[in-house]
């Protein structure tokens, strides 16, 4: 992100099939960053329901989707100048 924004340098961005689970994601990411003391700037909001969960670490910043909201604001598409990184997921 770097190269297109100066606020960050990374973009993570996940879908979620439901609010409920897009809210578990976005507490299970704080929580397991916080075992290594690494916080977001502000804590997630519980029970959000906007569909849109953000949370800054300053340098990374992760945005949690309900699917239809992350289709309908399409940040891929909004900073599609910046490098995308393809992370497997390990934990299947």
């Amino acid at each position: 992100m770097r190269k297109v924004a100066a606020f960050c340098d990374y973009f993570v961005i996940a879908s979620a099939t439901s609010m409920r689970q897009a809210n578990a994601i976005a507490q299970k990411v704080a929580e397991g960053l916080s075992k290594d003391n690494i916080n977001p700037l502000s804590l997630p909001v519980l029970n959000d329901e906007s569909g849109w969960i953000v949370l800054d670490f300053s340098s990374v910043i992760a945005h949690i989707f309900y699917k239809p909201m992350r289709e309908f604001y399409g940040l891929e598409r909004l900073w599609s100048d910046a490098k995308k990184v393809r992370v497997v997921n390990s934990l299947r």
